[in-house]
């Protein structure tokens, strides 16, 4: 099964998606975020999904930052409006944009590409999974 990774933002949102070992992860799309919800029931209808990960915008010290009171609201709607098997993460995303830019110079996207905002949500979405997949492997590690 796999898990999507979603970069929430206010015009459009970058998504990731894992393959179905969920070893790794990879872009998936941008897209409005206006139609995020139905893009998501589309795809959760095609594939197995296990869960969603969603971008927890914090400041610094750890505190909800401003735009989390976009996410909020849906949040809840995923949670309301996709089947209960499917769980729904938020995860702490702090600095994903700045590590997605620097990802992009790394590796040697030109100037012109690295302005592509859809681009770099999708980067964004992408690390967001990867980071989360990380921390779960450490966790499921540490338990057994």
């Amino acid at each position: 099964m796999r898990v999507i990774g979603i970069d929430y933002g206010r015009k459009r949102s970058g998504l990731a998606v894992t393959d179905p070992l969920q070893i790794v992860a990879g872009p998936l799309a941008t897209v409005p975020t206006a139609s995020l919800l139905d893009y998501i029931r589309q795809y959760v209808a095609a594939e197995q999904v296990e869960a969603i990960v969603i971008g927890e915008p914090r400041r610094l010290n750890g505190e909800p930052s401003e735009s989390a009171r976009y996410i909020s609201p849906f949040v809840e709607r995923l949670r309301r409006e996709l089947p209960p098997e499917i769980k729904i993460v938020e995860y702490d995303e702090r600095f994903t944009s700045t590590l997605a830019h620097r990802a992009m110079i790394q590796g040697g996207m030109k100037k012109s590409d690295r302005r592509d905002k859809a681009q770099v949500d999708r980067i964004a979405a992408t690390i967001i999974l990867n980071d989360y997949l990380q921390s779960r492997q450490f966790t499921d590690d540490t338990n057994r």
